[in-house]
C-alpha cells in the first residue's frame, strides 16, 4: 500500500510520453500543474500521459487533468491520459468528463 504522504512525480520516459506516478490529489495539484505545463514547453505536438501509477485521486486531479487537456489543447497540441486506476474512471464518468480525459 502507497504511503499517504507519497509525492507524486511526472516522469518524461522519451520525447511526448510521460508517466504520472503517485497521488493525484489536491495538496500536490499546484506542483504537478507546473510539471505539466513544463511538459507542454517541451514542443511535441502531441503527448501521452500513462496514468497506470496514479495511486489515488479526488476532483481536484481530475480538475488538473481537465486543465492540461485545455492548455495543449489551446497550444495547437494534443494530449491523450491512458490507463488510471478506477475510482480516476469511475470520478470522470460521474462528472461526465469521462470522454475528454480519455479520447
Amino acid at each position: 500500500m502507497p504511503k499517504a504522504d507519497a509525492i507524486p512525480a511526472l516522469h518524461a520516459l522519451r520525447p511526448g510520453q510521460f508517466q504520472l506516478e503517485g497521488p493525484l490529489t489536491a495538496p500536490h495539484v499546484t506542483r504537478l500543474r507546473a510539471a505539466g505545463l513544463a511538459a507542454l514547453a517541451q514542443g511535441a505536438t502531441e503527448s501521452r500521459v500513462d496514468l497506470a501509477r496514479v495511486t489515488t485521486v479526488d476532483s481536484a486531479g481530475l480538475a488538473l487533468l481537465i486543465d492540461w487537456q485545455a492548455a495543449f489543447q489551446q497550444a495547437g497540441h494534443k494530449l491523450h491520459f491512458v490507463g488510471g486506476p478506477q475510482a480516476l474512471h469511475a470520478l470522470a464518468r460521474l462528472s461526465d468528463v469521462e470522454t475528454l480525459i480519455y479520447s
